[in-house]
């Protein structure tokens, strides 16, 4: 379960890197009833805020890297941006930006993994992240495809002192290992990561990539508004034991989430 409270290495923030910013805005107003904030005024702005009755979610800005593609992502609390950095450098990752300092709203830095999968962390200033989660139209899980689950626990328990937990998939279908932060019960378990094999990580090149993971009161007619607004699904949806019914989908600048209505405990 995820919170506010955002204690160290849980997710607390995300933003899309889009191509098109009013696009994107307009796609996920209609899929998840988010309303878009830009940041200023006038024609040129480029980024902005999305909210949810009122709360801010996550945000929006024009993808700029050359050769990356729209992707989300997913930033996590840290305490201290530059010793997570040198925690990530230790454990064999690489640094993407270095840490910086956001005003006073807080201290940010981008990082890969070992095999490529890109993160993010923020060290809290003013602002402390998203105001609203685990709820309809906002980030109720993060995920981790990965093609070396093992290396991945190595690295990121390292480098966020996380707890790892095993579940069996259904059929057959190999292990899920859950999420926790350090030193907290599993009800605040906060995302999960699975083994795939690398040609099932064509959407990164073969790389492993984090998505969100977006509560919605019914998945299908969030499947419904994903596909009649130039999405498309790759997966689902389907219903999943104890969890809920889900679908994977991508936004029309193929850019991966998940919708899924929570089986109702």
């Amino acid at each position: 379960m995820i919170t506010t409270d955002f204690v160290p290495g849980s997710p607390c923030w995300l933003d899309l890197g889009a191509p098109d910013v009013r696009a994107a805005a307009d796609f996920y107003g209609a899929v998840l009833g988010w309303e878009y904030e830009p940041m200023g005024d006038g024609e040129e702005v480029e980024g902005g805020m999305f909210r949810k009755d009122g709360k801010i979610v996550a945000g929006l800005g024009k993808l700029t890297e050359e050769g990356a593609r729209s992707a989300w992502m997913i930033y996590y609390s840290v305490a201290d941006a530059d010793a997570t950095t040198r925690a990530v450098e230790s454990a064999g990752g690489t640094v993407r930006v270095a840490p910086r300092d956001l005003d006073e709203w807080g201290r940010m830095a981008q990082f890969s993994d070992p095999l490529g999968g890109q993160f993010a962390v923020w060290q809290p200033g003013t602002n402390t992240g998203v105001e609203l989660v685990d709820a309809p139209g906002s980030l109720s899980w993060t995920e981790l495809y990965t093609s070396d689950a093992a290396a991945a626990k190595e690295f990121y328990g390292g480098v966020f002192g996380w707890q790892f937990s095993e579940m069996a998939m259904p059929g057959g279908g190999g292990a899920y290992t859950l999420i926790t932060p350090a030193g907290l019960p599993e009800a605040r378990m906060h995302g999960g990561l699975m083994q795939l094999p690398v040609e099932q990580l064509a959407l990164a090149g073969g790389r492993p990539y984090w998505h969100p993971v977006f509560a919605v009161p019914d998945c299908d007619a969030a499947v419904a508004a994903v596909t009649a607004n130039g999405g498309t699904v790759q997966m689902g949806p389907q219903d999943a034991e104890g969890v809920g019914r889900l679908a994977v989908c991508l936004d029309p600048s193929k850019a991966d989430f998940v919708v899924l209505t929570p089986t109702q405990s």
